[in-house]
């Protein structure tokens, strides 16, 4: 009896470790290139940056193409958003889901206006953004274009020392 309970107490614990969190709401706003803001039903706002891909920053070139492209696929539509984790800082990684419309990462990557993921790049965004990269599409033209994680980085570094 023990043993079934205890059997049955890991599956329950499993499902709801493995649960994925998801969210219904209406895009209300688009920060950047890869991070939005989902209000639901009951009127509770989420700010989600998308699984997978991370644009150039505003003050990049591309940056604002990145968030003009989301806002135009994106804005004031209903989305069911699949949350992936968190970052760091607990904003919620989501994949945006739309009735009858593509992944709005792919389209990014697909025209140049974002690079995937530094740490653990997911395989199926990797090819759509090497196939921008060899066709010289967005920011791929330059030769060497400068990945946001290291311009955030720089930015950081000029940054006054605080005491």
């Amino acid at each position: 009896m023990r043993k079934s309970f205890l059997i049955l107490m890991g599956m329950v614990t499993s499902v709801l470790l493995f649960a994925t969190e998801e969210i219904n709401g209406r895009i209300v706003s688009v920060i950047d290139g890869n991070t939005i803001e989902v209000v639901t039903a009951e009127k509770e706002t989420y700010k989600i940056i998308l699984h997978g891909v991370d644009s150039p920053e505003l003050e990049q070139e591309y940056g604002d193409k990145a968030r003009k492209y989301l806002e135009k696929k994106l804005l004031d539509k209903s989305v069911l958003v699949k949350i992936q984790g968190k970052d760091r800082w607990g904003t919620r990684l989501g994949v945006v889901v739309m009735d009858g419309a593509e992944d709005p990462r792919f389209g990014l990557l697909e025209e140049g206006l974002a690079w995937t993921s530094e740490k653990n790049p997911v395989a199926e965004l990797e090819t759509i953004k090497e196939k921008a990269r060899e066709k010289g599409k967005g920011l791929w033209k330059a030769e060497s274009p400068t990945p946001p994680w290291v311009f955030r980085r720089q930015q950081t570094m000029m940054l006054p020392k605080s005491s």
